[in-house]
């Protein structure tokens, strides 16, 4: 069965996403595909919508951004309030930092707030919507603001093939071409198999010749092979400490688990296993204080368990040093110390795909044009994690996918002009 290319047109009152609130009275009649319905593919849409095309969403599960609600489960930022030129650095890719300069922190904000999702930022910096909405409140109000702008939505439709001018679902009703003028697709990452971003696409591009680098696990936790059994503080957390890999330093809190740890500072420090796999990680469980301060206070105590205990570090950090340290190091006020301010570990490797936040990897960028657009089929455009990129947590995931979707439905309105 195949489905042809609609020919419906409207006259746009505001683009939202260019920030501002001229009428625009330009008309296509041009047909959007978009294959996805997560963070990235919601904005190509919103972009597509305001600049009049005809968009149909299609969606391989029962629901929409199942990702994105989960994302949401551990506090929903959506972006970070950070500047913009230390914002672009924490990407890898020169092509992410471009879409992010386009579409930044403030233009989210308002777009976010013109579909009625007030936001705020957060003690952290981060960008969160108002309190009291919940993830599937933004998620609805989004979808049905796209709806009330002409988008259409089909769930449950796999897609198995493509060419250059039709996409090919698996649906309940059986297999169905779709026409199409343009095809985004945004098909996700490797991570969080259940949400629906599973990584299976990646077969399907291969058979088309259109490279791909592996998938890796990114933002995701670190094992350790600990020499004693931490169960009795697992869950516990180390918190305001400085961890770094390599050339690699970030602050924060660090969960420890029965298996190494969790948090910010680790999962920054994904990229740094990555590169050097031999590098330990080191913590400084102190850096507010000197390490000539941190002597003193152990000097002064009757013990080292006494001293760990007047530096205020808590049961997990105590249980750290003591149970990983040697005998003598840890009776040594110099060497116990110098453990406080540079305990050192190392890293056995990180967490399962399935497990991490996200995943690097992805459609090599020698595949695509500037604008995202396949060399191989150049109505086919890609965004989103699919992308091979990588960034830290903290609100640049999902500025960069929600940047990534914006650049792509610039580029295809710009096709057409």
């Amino acid at each position: 069965m195949s489905i042809g290319i609609g020919t419906r047109s409207r006259a746009i009152k505001r683009d939202g996403l260019n920030g501002n609130s001229e009428t625009d009275c330009t008309v296509y009649t041009k047909q959007v595909r978009i294959v996805g319905t997560g963070p990235a593919a919601l904005m190509a849409g919103s972009k597509l919508v305001l600049e009049g095309f005809s968009v149909s969403f299609y969606e391989h599960k029962k629901a929409a951004a199942r990702k994105f609600l989960v994302a949401g489960h551990g506090g929903f930022n959506l972006s970070n309030a950070q500047p913009t030129a230390d914002f672009v650095e924490k990407y890898t890719h020169t092509e992410i930092k471009k879409c992010v300069e386009r579409f930044d922190n403030q233009q989210l904000v308002l777009f976010f707030e013109q579909i009625g999702i007030p936001t705020y930022v957060g003690s952290t910096g981060k960008i969160f919507p108002a309190k009291g909405i919940k993830p599937i409140e933004v998620l609805n109000a989004w979808m049905n603001w796209l709806k009330s702008n002409g988008a259409v939505f089909y769930m449950e439709h796999k897609c198995i093939d493509f060419t250059e001018t039709q996409v090919c679902f698996s649906t309940k009703q059986g297999i169905q071409w779709v026409d199409f003028d343009f095809l985004v697709m945004a098909l996700g990452g490797g991570s969080w198999t259940k949400t629906g971003s599973d990584g299976s696409w990646v077969e399907l591009f291969e058979t088309k010749e259109i490279d791909v680098e592996p998938f890796v696990a990114s933002n995701a936790g670190m094992n350790v092979s600990f020499t004693s059994d931490p169960s009795h503080v697992a869950g516990e957390v180390f918190k305001n400490v400085v961890a770094t890999m390599g050339v690699m330093e970030k602050k924060g809190e660090i969960t420890l688990t029965t298996y190494g740890f969790e948090g910010a500072p680790i999962y920054y420090l994904n990229r740094a296993f990555r590169d050097n796999p031999l590098d330990p990680l080191v913590i400084d469980f102190k850096p507010q204080l000197p390490l000539e301060r941190v002597v003193e206070v152990i000097k002064s105590a009757p013990n080292p368990s006494q001293a760990l205990k007047n530096l205020k570090l808590s049961k997990a950090t105590r249980w750290l040093l003591k149970s990983q340290l040697t005998k003598s190091d840890f009776t040594n006020p110099m060497l116990l110390a110098a453990h406080v301010k540079a305990f050192s570990l190392k890293i056995d490797s990180l967490r399962s795909m399935e497990e991490a936040i996200s995943t690097a990897g992805g459609v090599d960028w020698r595949e695509l044009h500037s604008d995202f657009s396949l060399k191989k089929y150049p109505k086919i455009f890609l965004c989103g994690e699919m992308l091979n990129w990588d960034a830290p947590t903290g609100g640049y995931l999902l500025q960069a996918a929600f940047a990534t979707g914006h650049w792509v439905g610039a580029a295809v309105a710009h096709t057409t002009k």
